[in-house]
């Protein structure tokens, strides 16, 4: 137990040790989604599921964007479970007041389960790949991000109506970008020991990996009767993403960050089952 912890710990500073990047303390803001889905049987252990998902931040003030997810679930085993699923993300942009951009998702899970008396415990393991669209500096972003998300949780079945929960998840991200570059412990000098006509940084690939989110979690899910439910849930998030700012042509760094901070989140989610 002790050596899991300590390796746990060690995922989450390993990415802080990087000399040549600044930190950047992010504000904390409350965000907010709804969804609305449905969840349709095909067969025993084959589900079929839809759901529109809004999403906002800035403190609830701002749209962040509209999503559409589609997913499969089927169960090869009474406590292990697969899936796939495709997301359509559709961010909005309050500078240009539409949403525009959009992102595409595929999903792959794979869940197990185990009961104790009321108690069930579950560990959950999604790797995700998406896929941007629109223009970005390649030097920056890659066009199809990996991640792979942990989650592990405890459900309580209080009554045959309500069951409270909890979990914890840990995102990692799997193609970061890479740098090398001349830094002197307070600024880039982007031409020091370069050739002439050469930048004084290199991206070396989208090969980089680290922790990017821990989110622990509290909810509750609410069975009005079998076909409806509701789902509300409280999390919050520490966020650490690494950040490059390079101009177009990739032959300056303008900063390279490391951001940080907290996001308060509020999740309801109605879900109808038939």
């Amino acid at each position: 137990m002790k050596k899991s912890i300590a390796y746990i710990l060690l995922l989450f500073l390993v990415p802080f040790t990087v000399s040549a990047q600044t930190d950047v303390d992010l504000e904390s803001e409350l965000c907010g989604r709804i969804s609305v889905g449905v969840d349709k049987k095909i067969t025993k252990g084959f589900h079929v599921t839809i759901d529109e998902e809004l999403r906002q931040n800035n403190n609830i003030a701002n749209f962040d964007r509209l999503q559409t997810n589609i997913g499969a679930k089927y169960k090869v085993h009474p406590n292990v479970k697969i899936g796939l699923g495709y997301s359509l993300i559709n961010p909005y942009s309050t500078t240009d007041k539409a949403f525009d951009n959009a992102r595409h998702r595929i999903t792959f899970d794979i869940a197990g389960n185990l009961d104790f008396g009321k108690w069930n415990i579950s560990l959950k393991e999604r790797l995700q790949m998406t896929h941007r669209t629109g223009d970005f500096n390649i030097y920056q972003k890659t066009k199809n991000a990996l991640a792979l998300k942990s989650r592990l949780t405890a459900k309580y079945k209080y009554s045959e109506r309500l069951a409270p929960f909890a979990y914890l998840e840990i995102r990692n991200t799997l193609n970061a970008p890479v740098i090398s570059a001349n830094f002197d412990g307070t600024a880039y000098l982007t031409d020091a020991g370069s050739k002439t006509g050469e930048p004084g940084w290199f991206l070396d690939g989208f090969c980089g990996s680290y922790v990017n989110r821990i989110r622990g979690a509290f909810g509750v899910d609410y069975s009005f009767d079998r076909h409806n439910s509701l789902n509300f849930c409280i999390f919050l998030d520490r966020i650490s993403n690494k950040v490059v700012d390079a101009n177009s042509e990739g032959t300056k760094l303008k900063s390279y960050t490391r951001e940080t901070g907290f996001l308060a989140n509020i999740a309801v989610a109605y879900v109808y089952s038939f």
